[in-house]
């Protein structure tokens, strides 16, 4: 019984200690979009290889708002996220941001 408490314990300090704060890998950048403002936010994992990197909602949602539908929204954002050449470099997600926006203009 004590083993089991003990291994449990364990296990909730490496979850919760993890020594990352949980906002240290998120970041924002704004744009304008045809007079829409839309929010490049994206989540990084503890990690420099691309495992749980995903768009935050205000990213899609700032893209909808610009014109994209959302399975368009969610495909941008999934795409400007897990770039790989992206890591780290926030200022380059803008870039691909750019890019997109440039070969396929909102609606």
């Amino acid at each position: 019984m004590i083993k089991a408490l003990t291994f449990t314990a364990l296990g909730g300090a490496l979850l919760l200690g993890s020594g990352v704060p949980a906002t240290a890998n998120n970041y924002q950048y704004h744009m304008i979009v045809n007079t829409v403002q839309v929010t490049v936010s994206c989540f990084r994992g503890p990690f420099s290889e691309v495992i749980w990197d995903r768009p935050n909602a205000v990213f899609i949602d700032s893209l909808v708002n610009a014109g994209y539908t959302f399975p368009e929204a969610h495909a941008i954002g999934e795409r400007v996220c897990r770039d790989p050449s992206t890591v780290d470099r926030p200022d380059m997600a803008v870039q691909v941001m750019h890019q997109i926006i440039a070969q396929n203009p909102p609606g």
